[in-house]
């Protein structure tokens, strides 16, 4: 007699928080992943951009360099350059190691929200509450971008470059005060979303139901990002970044 296969486990998801990061630069506007995981950035309201090693809770370098709070950043596909968009209305692009900024672009007329690099990070997108999203190639000494689609009805809270498409979000949900991010697990099986009330909500991407609701804390979970490739998940509240894990995960000498 053949015994029934065991029904398959669903992916661990990270409810273990094993560090916290105190990134000490006022509230963190944005927390985002390099493009291998190993490193992540803080925006942070103090106009200062953070690089860390998350997992060990080191701080590698601090790039100052925009005008007013930092509200995005992105990762080259190589790590050598960074992006970031912020109030100042600036798309800033900065050397990794020197951290030295390398370009300043002016142009938009509100905020920058968003900032990615395409895959060859010749060119940094920006969208803004402008309404427009703006292409600006990181080789050219011109001040104007080089691209500018503003077929968008509201200003513009997320970007995200494939190939040769652009897909933007626009503003029209229900968060009152602030613009929260939502992505998807590293396995594409959960849609993680951002909520005001101190928690992050994993959706089931299949059934559409509440597989999780994770408790961060008393405030707003500003933002967050997930491990390209492990079950790993960095959420900012106030002032500081927190690092999830699955319940199983041990960390090198120990949870910290």
């Amino acid at each position: 007699m053949a015994f029934p296969e065991p029904k398959p486990r669903g992916p661990d998801l990270p409810q273990k928080r094993v560090k916290t990061l105190d990134c000490g630069q006022g509230a963190v506007r944005a927390v985002r992943f390099n493009v291998d995981g190993n490193y992540c950035l803080t925006c942070g309201s103090d106009k200062t951009l953070k690089l860390w090693n998350p997992l060990r809770g080191t701080l590698l370098r601090t790039y100052s360099g925009h005008g007013y709070e930092v509200l995005d950043a992105a990762g080259s596909f190589d790590n050598s350059s960074l992006c970031s968009g912020g109030g100042d209305k600036a798309v800033v692009l900065w050397d990794v190691a020197s951290g030295q900024v390398v370009r300043k672009f002016r142009g938009h007329a509100g905020k920058v929200n968003t900032v990615q690099f395409n895959e060859e990070a010749t060119v940094i997108l920006s969208g803004s509450i402008d309404s427009s999203i703006r292409c600006w190639d990181c080789r050219s000494r011109k001040p104007e971008p080089v691209q500018i689609l503003d077929e968008a009805r509201d200003g513009v809270s997320s970007v995200k470059v494939s190939d040769h498409e652009v897909l933007a979000g626009y503003t029209g949900h229900k968060n009152q005060e602030y613009k929260l991010d939502c992505c998807l697990t590293e396995r594409d099986t959960h849609v993680v979303s951002c909520s005001e009330n101190g928690k992050v909500f994993f959706w089931d991407l299949v059934e559409g139901a509440l597989a999780l609701a994770l408790a961060v804390g008393p405030s707003v979970v500003q933002s967050l990002a997930y491990h390209p490739t492990e079950p790993c998940l960095l959420t900012a509240m106030g002032g500081s970044v927190q690092c999830w894990r699955q319940e199983a995960y041990e960390a090198e000498g120990g949870a910290g």
